[in-house]
């Protein structure tokens, strides 16, 4: 647990978790909220996603080119 992008991909996978969260409870929620916030937050969480993802593949491509 040393490695900082390890730390940092491990970041991005809460905040997806977070975004989803609030996504649900847009939903749960209803009405006007939803309405309003429902699009913006599955658009959040996909960036994120995208984020997490690439910092996955970056911590896993550096990990194999040092050999550990």
């Amino acid at each position: 647990m040393d490695d900082p992008l390890l730390i940092i991909a491990l970041l991005a996978c809460a905040g997806v978790f977070v975004i989803l969260l609030m996504g649900i409870n847009s939903f749960r929620r209803g009405g006007e909220y939803a309405k309003n916030n429902s699009n913006k937050f599955m658009r959040w969480r996909l960036a994120a996603q995208f984020v997490a993802i690439l910092l996955i593949l970056a911590f896993v491509y550096f990990r194999r080119q040092s050999g550990g």
